[in-house]
Parts: C-alpha cells; structure tokens; sequence
C-alpha cells in the first residue's frame, strides 16, 4: 500500500511556513494542519520575559500540538488522505532547549516523550532557511503584535538552532526526503515562479506516493 503523504514544513519564525503551507494545500488539495499560535496565553509575556515564561508557553504548544496530531492521525492519515502541515511538532525540542533551565528541561523532556511516542511522523519536510535580516523584515511585514518584542539575538540563535536540527534530522532520517529552500532567495509569496518551483521540487517527490495534483 502506498504510503499517504504528510509533509511538514520548518523554519524559524517569520521565515513563511504559514503561507508555504497555505498554496501548497490549495495546489495538491491536501488537508492543511496549522500550528496554534496567537491563542498561546503566554507567548506575549515570553517574548517580554523569557526566563520567566518559558515553561509555560512551551507546555501550552506541546499540549495543542499533541492534541492536533492525535486529530490527523485520526481523521486524515489513517483515512488515507494526504496533509500538510506548517509546524512538525519536534520543534518543541529546539525551542525548550534554548530557553528551558536544566531542571525544567529535564521535566518537559520526559513529557515530550511520553506525548510523542507514538505520534504520527511526517514522510517529507520543507525547510524554510534565511538571513537573520530577511527574517527580521518578514516578521515587520506580517505585523503581529506579540513578535515586535522579539529580540534579534533570539532569532539569530534560533536559526542557527535550526539549521543544527535539520543537519541532525536529515542524518537521523536518511528515509525522509529534506527540500531546503532559502528565503534569501525566494520569495515564494510575492514571485508566483519562486512558488512554482517549490511545488515543482514537492511533485517530485510526491512521485513515490503516487499522489498528482488537482
């Protein structure tokens, strides 16, 4: 039986993975997974105060995204029906990790575990990469309240953060094909051909699922 897709799309924030995910699922016609974001009670406080909020912010996305997975494996994989997604849920160990203490750490690291274990793994990733200062003007442009607290320095550590993860995932899943994709370079929201070859490079390897756009 061919294997049903679920691609996940990564990156740090602001890169664009909310609309990448948006015309992709329009373009195959996949179910579209969003990630919560902005009814995260505690994000606004985080960006003030990390060190503060930290814990709670990351259990609340744990919590959600956990609850959201557990809906697609029951509504849409296990129903053969394909998705995409703009988050992949292992991203809650990029972020505990830089701003999580070690105690604390060491308590969601066990949780994490335990809520993921048998969650479902997404089979293709879309990695959203650019330049701190491309990020900086993507998160001014988009304009939400909660982001202009954000220092520079945590989106930097961040994006370096990701691209470790990503190198690490592509070598601890040979199996999962990684299309990289640098945001310096296009602009997929305002260039229609830069989206073309987005979808170009994801038909490609949709090929092995047997899947063909509408």
């Amino acid at each position: 039986m061919t294997e049903v897709p679920f691609i996940a799309i990564e990156g740090p924030i602001g890169i664009g993975k909310t609309s990448l995910a948006k015309r992709l699922s329009d373009h195959f016609n996949f179910y579209l997974l969003k990630e919560i974001v902005e009814e995260n009670p505690f994000l606004g406080k985080f960006y003030d105060d990390i060190d503060e909020w930290s814990f709670q912010t990351e259990m609340f996305f744990l919590c959600n995204r956990f609850k959201q997975l557990e809906d697609i494996e029951t509504k849409y994989l296990s129903q053969r029906k394909p998705v995409v997604a703009d988050y992949h849920i292992s991203k809650n160990m990029i972020f505990a990790k830089r701003t999580l203490q070690a105690d604390k750490f060491e308590k969601y690291e066990k949780i994490y575990h335990i809520l993921t274990a048998d969650m479902p793994v997404p089979n293709m990733m879309i990695y959203l990469h650019a330049s701190l200062d491309t990020i900086l003007n993507r998160i001014q442009m988009r304009g939400r309240e909660i982001e202009q607290n954000i220092k520079a320095s945590y989106l930097a550590q961040l994006a370096e953060d990701y691209e470790a993860y990503m190198n690490e995932f592509e070598v601890m899943h040979p199996d999962i094909p990684v299309i990289r994709i640098n945001g310096d370079e296009m602009d997929f929201v305002q260039y229609e051909d830069d989206l073309t070859k987005i979808i170009e490079q994801v038909q490609k390897q949709l090929k092995s699922f047997e899947i063909v756009s509408k």
